[in-house]
């Protein structure tokens, strides 16, 4: 069965407002996602987040990667949701795969669920979707990771080891 969505849950021991916070917050996204994130919180806004590609004198030196990112849904501080890598000009709803991150209070922790679904896109060969999977489904765990690491530095009390 061929999937069109990938779905991860962490756990992370921060406070939902924390953790809220990296996962919306422009200048919090940069630490664990992007090299750069430019949107305004607010539904029907469109923004942008760029990676940075390697540099001259590097092997295979790949150009930046500006992907366009238009905000759905916000409900503070519980869902965030977005649809992102579509084409300059295109509609977001048709070729945009959608991201959510759903919050949710444990104990003192908080639990984060990802989906991110309509990855596979009818333009693009079989092998082609396969790829953009793979990437996608090794980058939310890559991510992810770097995401908790974040949340749980910025709530540890400084000097306390983690």
């Amino acid at each position: 069965m061929t999937t069109d969505r990938i779905e991860r849950e962490i756990r992370i021991d921060a406070p939902i407002e924390v953790v809220w916070s990296v996962v919306t917050e422009p200048d919090q996204i940069t630490q664990w996602f992007s090299d750069s994130a430019e949107f305004e919180l607010e539904p029907g806004v469109d923004g942008a987040l760029t990676f940075r590609g390697t540099r001259k004198g590097q092997v295979d030196p790949q150009p930046d990667a500006v992907v366009n990112l238009r905000v759905e849904r916000v409900e503070p501080p519980r869902y965030f949701s977005f649809r992102w890598d579509y084409p300059s000009g295109a509609d977001p709803d048709a070729q945009g795969p959608l991201v959510e991150f759903t919050l949710t209070k444990d104990g003192d922790a908080t639990r984060l669920k990802l989906v991110e679904s309509g990855l596979r896109l009818p333009d693009r060969t079989g092998d082609e979707n396969d790829r953009y999977m793979a990437d996608h489904n090794r980058g939310w765990d890559h991510h992810l990771g770097l995401l908790r690491r974040y949340a749980e530095a910025l709530h540890r009390p400084q000097g306390q080891a983690g």
